[in-house]
């Protein structure tokens, strides 16, 4: 199903938005363009320092790319939706992570802060004004899912849970993290079919708004996108310049992990349910 969120204000502790900071953005622009279909339009006006590329499917905004400063090598960032990004400043670091960025205005589009949880992963939080976030989403080229990977899982549903209300319910499945209400408002707004199409699933499965896994230090945020064929999109993107660093199989998905040409990770994600 296409979610389309145009007129979508995401709720404070649901994941909105996702970017890339790279070296060579206009690369990165060609890299993503080929792999997923992106088009692409620069945020910032003309005659204004610098650039926010805009990956857009159909007109709907997707995701984006901006440059990198002071060597910061090449990362996808993942951003929750906050009603006051200086208002989470506080409750972050009573919960026990660290500013290291902001808050800062992103011009009419919103304002924005980053921070380190307790255990090193970088998260971004995301104050929407204009620029509401992700407009099209689990479509194929899209942004499916971000997921904690941390060699401490505790620690970090401790922490998440203190700053945006997550929950973890093992019944949902390993790692899934839940907010809880926001499946009530995906039905009352953008999906209304939401629950006939996962009647199948265990209460609470249509809250789910994020992963935390266990897996190798450092801890980090990694952003998953939804692919029709994975072994397609791997191929696609070694053609394109990347490198395919591994692939795993579930009893739900397909994935790979790749690298872009500038350094920067993600992952493929086909649903292929056994």
């Amino acid at each position: 199903m296409v979610t389309v969120n145009d007129a979508r204000e995401y709720p404070a502790g649901v994941p909105s938005w996702i970017d890339v900071e790279t070296p060579r953005p206009y690369d990165a622009m060609e890299f993503y363009g080929t792999l997923f279909g992106w088009r692409f339009h620069d945020a910032v006006p003309p005659g204004a320092p610098g650039s926010y590329l805009v990956a857009t499917i159909d007109g709907h905004d997707v995701a984006a790319i901006s440059p990198s400063v002071d060597d910061v090598p090449a990362t996808w960032n993942s951003y929750v939706a906050t009603r006051s990004a200086d208002s989470a400043v506080e409750t972050v670091v009573a919960a026990g992570g660290s500013v290291r960025t902001g808050p800062v205005d992103a011009g009419p589009g919103g304002r924005w802060a980053e921070f380190l949880d307790p255990d090193g992963a970088v998260f971004r939080v995301w104050q929407a004004r204009r620029r509401l976030g992700a407009q099209l989403v689990n479509e194929p080229g899209t942004w499916n899912f971000s997921v904690l990977i941390t060699p401490t899982p505790e620690s970090g549903i401790r922490f998440y849970s203190d700053v945006f209300g997550w929950e973890v319910d093992p019944a949902l499945g390993a790692g899934m993290a839940r907010l809880p209400g926001y499946g009530d408002h995906l039905a009352g707004t953008v999906d209304p079919d939401i629950r006939e199409r996962q009647a199948f699933a265990p209460p609470g499965f249509a809250d789910v708004v994020a992963g935390i896994e266990q897996g190798d230090a450092p801890a980090r945020w990694e952003v998953r996108f939804a692919v029709e064929d994975r072994d397609a999109a791997a191929a696609l993107a070694e053609t394109a310049g990347g490198t395919v660093l591994s692939s795993a199989e579930d009893d739900w998905t397909r994935s790979a992990l790749i690298r872009d040409p500038h350094g920067a990770t993600f992952t493929l994600s086909q649903f292929a349910p056994q």
